[in-house]
């Protein structure tokens, strides 16, 4: 009887083959698998970029809207005085949540707080590298028109105004007057009805302040202050926050005036790894730039820009950049340098070389100009 089988050399060949085959399967798989990890790291920091720079232009082109056409009326400048439910939010007394920790300095310096369309706070995130955004704006109904207080009502929360029409019950607005430093946030009764005939507005409700040295009822007795429309409490359409950069490569927002109740930070997109922004000046109110503007300038710091009116008038773009940082660390060094940015500007931030791990990782720089709006549509003299 024939005997059937393999042979051990006919065994071993086959063995080796199987091997080889395996090999380049397995090596096929982890080269495509490593490809996608590094394609949808690409993509992701692309569409992070993206949506941080909608994120930021949308709320820079509204940056002075409520408020700008006030802008001379006590308005620029102006210390805020800011109440939420009765308790004191502006100015504050203690620094500001992380990453704001370092905005505006020291608690002195966050007392202090003024208001402006758009401010700049270069370095002062977390860790120092990355500039901090400060934008300020609204929606009134009223058409950002500011009214004159003609005097005071018959208590304290009741102020008399040219004329009521197109007020709504709890809208927010700044009352001011210039040549006062203290400017205060205010909430519309939520009883109110306006008419025709209806002077009275009477003030109350989760923003309400009678004030602390400067008052409501000081600023309404003085024939000279204004009552300037921001938006609707019940719209939450009053955006007065704060943008910059948090741990773990965050792009994270705050709201100055704690819409949601809370004292905390968002977090807002991914993979962001600095911010940093310039002004755009008009210094002749031609409705051009005529010059950028680094924001630690002399004369452009922070400090300086929010206690001059007639400064921030002058902020007519703001031109930001991001440096995004993929999520994938990669076995090969991909990366040399972080590209330039700014380069058409005259204030060009350099190509930043990398070492060590840095270099495996890929980067995105992303650059636009927010042009502000508002502070553009004011008269040209």
């Amino acid at each position: 009887m024939r005997e059937r089988g393999l042979t051990l050399i006919e065994l071993l060949v086959a063995m080796v083959i199987a091997l080889v085959v395996t090999l380049a399967v397995t090596s096929a798989v982890i080269f495509g698998e490593s490809t996608k990890r590094t394609t949808t790291s690409v993509n992701d920091i692309n569409q992070s970029g993206s949506y941080a720079a909608y994120l930021l232009d949308r709320a820079g082109r509204s940056a002075g809207s409520g408020f700008t056409q006030s802008w001379d009326l006590g308005v620029f400048g102006c210390k805020l005085q800011a109440k939420r439910s009765n308790t004191a939010i502006l100015p504050r007394t203690t620094v500001f949540p992380v990453p704001f920790e370092k905005f505006l300095g020291n608690a002195t310096g966050v007392a202090d707080l003024r208001i402006a369309p758009l401010l700049i706070g270069k370095g002062q995130s977390s860790d120092g590298k990355s500039d901090v955004l400060m934008v300020m704006g609204g929606n009134a109904a009223a058409g950002d028109v500011p009214r004159p207080i003609i005097s005071a009502g018959a208590s304290a929360n009741i102020v008399r105004l040219d004329n009521t029409v197109q007020l709504k019950k709890n809208d927010i607005a700044l009352v001011s007057q210039v040549g006062t430093t203290d400017c205060l946030l205010e909430q519309v009764d939520s009883s109110f009805t306006d008419s025709a005939n209806n002077e009275l507005v009477t003030l109350n409700g989760t923003y309400y302040t009678a004030g602390v040295g400067t008052t409501l009822a000081s600023l309404a007795a003085t024939g000279s202050a204004y009552f300037t429309p921001l938006g609707n409490g019940a719209a939450n359409n009053v955006q007065f926050q704060l943008f910059g950069i948090g741990a773990n490569n965050t792009l994270v927002g705050y709201d100055l005036l704690r819409s949601d109740g809370t004292d905390a930070p968002q977090t807002l997109a991914d993979g962001v790894m600095e911010m940093h922004a310039l002004y755009g000046l008009d210094t002749n109110t031609d409705g051009i730039i005529d010059t950028w503007k680094a924001p630690d300038t002399t004369g452009f710091d922070i400090s300086t820009m929010m206690k001059d009116g007639k400064l921030s008038r002058q902020v007519v773009a703001v031109r930001v950049g991001l440096i995004l940082r993929s999520a994938t660390l990669e076995r090969d060094l991909v990366s040399l340098t972080i590209p330039e940015m700014f380069s058409d500007t005259g204030l060009k931030r350099d190509a930043v070389t990398l070492t060590n791990d840095d270099r495996r990782y890929r980067y995105r720089v992303v650059e636009f100009t927010i042009p502000l709006r508002n502070v553009l549509l004011l008269p040209k003299s």
